[in-house]
């Protein structure tokens, strides 16, 4: 069964081709700047170089069309038509509480997508172009939306409740809602793997830390708690975006700089975290290069981070009452030994010892902790495609 799985943001689109059955990707691309000047699509089958090609992409259903047009080429192409793609699985980052789980595309389920909107506006609107395209495109094929939220919605009222006054929940579901959802779903199934241990019947907390990031506390196999919010601004120190302030700052900040709270929360999303504070990049590999060659501020970044990072994983500790294992994803988290490293030594109240030869690896699946160690430690690739691809063929079987 092939899957065809689609990730749209407000001008781009990434996409994977997966064979359900072996689990492999046969084809992947990513369509960039979609409705800009010089819009362009990446293409790499299988075993095969990547092709880059410029495309006049004004909407999304072009990149929809160079995609298929790859996908069926002559040449570079892995399928014959486009009928044998027998599912497509969409990522929608907000679901609000309308969705606990995946769901199969129908005309009320774009309407209360739509109705998410404002909750998720650089996002939402982007995914339902995408799956409009598709539908439009690949007619009679189903479509299956998978939320960033919905792994969160198992969460209790004590953990996604705001101390504001309780109309701006009723009237307007002003919570917690939390994001991430799939890759925290997908990590947390397979610690628990790794730990040959029942899911069920595990604490695990996952860190996704890479230019968004997010702590998540995972239960016996549900989300009980994370450090995302209403929105994906709140938690952690991310690339560009703050994480946690005292709600204040917006004000503070708007009145002395005289500009308005929507572009005070522009500076917070895209300009502040990693970037914001060292003054030199989002990237913490040039982070990493300026603390080597003894920049302070540099330094006091890298300090901060870890910090917010490990303020989540014990607190999050105190509300399980304990944690079997940690569990370390995404893009920084996954190849930055000296973040792991750095995070793990604040927490050796746990019983928590590092094997610094098993942690000096990137990008690969291992246990970093060592064997006399008292919490598990793991380093687990996520992969959200993936994980998309499962619950496609769940829902369009």
């Amino acid at each position: 069964m092939e899957i065809l799985v689609i990730n749209c943001g407000s001008s781009s689109l990434k996409f994977q081709l997966i064979d359900s059955e072996s689990e492999k990707v046969m084809a992947k691309g990513l369509c960039e700047r979609i409705g800009i000047e010089g819009s362009c699509i990446s293409y790499t089958p299988a075993g095969k170089d990547k092709i880059t090609k410029e495309i006049p992409m004004p909407t999304h259903h072009e990149a929809i069309e160079a995609v298929m047009d790859f996908l069926t080429d002559g040449t570079v192409g892995v399928i014959s038509d486009m009928s044998e793609v027998q599912a497509v699985g969409h990522r929608v980052v907000h679901g609000g509480e309308f969705f606990a789980e995946s769901v199969l595309v129908n005309d009320e389920v774009l309407e209360q997508i739509a109705q998410c909107n404002d909750l998720a506006p650089l996002h939402n609107p982007a995914n339902i172009i995408g799956i409009k395209a598709c539908m439009e495109k690949m007619p009679g094929t189903p479509n299956v939306a998978v939320f960033d939220t919905a792994f969160h919605q198992t969460m209790p009222e004590s953990a996604y409740l705001y101390a504001v006054p309780k109309k701006y929940y009723e009237d307007y579901k002003i919570r917690r809602y939390g994001f991430h959802g799939t890759s925290h779903s997908f990590v947390s199934k397979r610690t628990a793997e790794l730990l040959g241990k029942d899911y069920n019947s595990v604490k695990t907390i996952v860190c996704h830390l890479g230019n968004g990031a997010s702590i998540c506390a995972v239960e016996n196999g549900k989300s009980v708690d994370t450090s995302m919010g209403l929105t994906p601004l709140a938690g952690v120190i991310m690339g560009t975006r703050s994480g946690d302030i005292d709600p204040s700052i917006v004000e503070v900040i708007a009145g002395r700089e005289g500009i308005s709270v929507q572009e005070v929360l522009n500076i917070l999303n895209k300009k502040s975290g990693v970037l914001g504070l060292s003054g030199i990049s989002s990237d913490f590999r040039d982070i990493n290069q300026a603390v080597a060659e003894g920049d302070e501020q540099a330094k006091k970044t890298f300090d901060a981070y870890i910090q917010s990072v490990v303020r989540f994983v014990g607190a999050y500790v105190a509300v399980m009452n304990g944690v079997d294992a940690i569990a370390i994803t995404a893009g920084v988290g996954e190849n930055n030994p000296n973040i792991r490293k750095a995070i793990c030594e604040h927490l050796g109240y746990l019983g928590i010892e590092i094997d610094d030869a098993k942690n000096d690896s990137r990008g690969e699946e291992v246990e970093i902790s060592t064997v006399d160690s008292k919490v598990k430690v793991f380093v687990v690739p996520t992969n959200e495609e993936l994980a998309i691809a499962r619950e496609t063929v769940a829902l369009a079987k």
